[in-house]
């Protein structure tokens, strides 16, 4: 993977990004719109949870009959990341997913983070540290749609770092069970700078893969892939595209990661 190889090369950093992110901004209504619009398509169920400054928090599902694993995506729960919710617009559209995996999604937890292009919802909190306390509508909602779901093989949450030197991702998976990660960096490094730093986010890294090792009883504040992992599912991976590169790369390095993972898992 080191020195990659492919399209990548030719990927210039924007060098916008100073402070905070000042990239492409995204219409969320219209993408909500094309997600709605391709699930019912392709005979998903869409289901709005909840409404935060009439804009809806949407679920979307695909059940098959005998499924080989259940797997659950979400995307936008920083309203200026906006390379998630086109993913998996992208990966919708398509309807290129394993024959029999069945498949939740919430495709922008934060859609009036978007309409200000900011980290945070409306009310100026981090909606992604809410999840052991639950103090925002959102999360409160969320958590409650997700308490109604039956239990992930795996989950995959998409979000961008705007201080990233390159593609990277979390790894949860306390019981060591087969991960796709290796699989998935090499897919997106075909598309995208892996960031190959030892140390990302102050936290020890190998090949843009950080294996956190804190247990989350003992972190006051619980990002959604904490609340995932003590309650619905053995393994999330949570997946940072770097946000100083172009928006399509960054779509496309996102796509490339969860297919990778859905055709190597199931």
């Amino acid at each position: 993977m080191r020195g990659g190889c492919g399209e990548h090369r030719r990927v210039q950093r924007l060098g916008k990004n100073h402070g905070g992110y000042f990239g492409e901004t995204i219409d969320i209504r219209a993408v909500l719109r094309d997600l709605q619009a391709a699930a019912q398509a392709h005979g998903w169920r869409c289901e709005s949870f909840h409404q935060t400054d009439g804009l809806e928090l949407l679920a979307l599902h695909r059940s098959v009959a005998q499924p080989a694993g259940r797997v659950y995506l979400s995307a936008g729960i920083h309203g200026d990341e906006p390379a998630g919710p086109l993913a998996l617009r992208q990966l919708l559209q398509a309807d290129a997913w394993p024959a029999r995996l069945e498949l939740h999604l919430c495709p922008c937890l934060n859609p009036a983070g978007f309409v200000r292009n900011s980290r945070e919802n409306a009310a100026g909190r981090d909606l992604n540290r809410d999840y052991r306390h639950r103090e925002t509508g959102e999360v409160a909602a969320h958590v409650r749609w997700l308490e109604r779901q039956p239990g992930f093989d795996a989950a995959f949450c998409l979000h961008e770092d705007w201080e990233a030197q390159g593609f990277y991702l979390y790894e949860l998976n306390p019981d060591q069970r087969p991960s796709p990660a290796v699989q998935m960096m090499a897919a997106v490094a075909a598309v995208c700078p892996i960031d190959l730093s030892p140390v990302i986010e102050g936290r020890p890294a190998q090949e843009g893969i950080i294996r956190p090792t804190l247990n989350p009883a003992d972190r006051p504040l619980w990002p959604e892939a904490f609340w995932l992992l003590q309650n619905k599912t053995p393994q999330v991976w949570t997946l940072e595209a770097p946000s100083d590169f172009p928006l399509a790369v960054r779509v496309r390095a996102l796509v490339a990661a969860v297919n990778t993972a859905l055709a190597h898992c199931f």
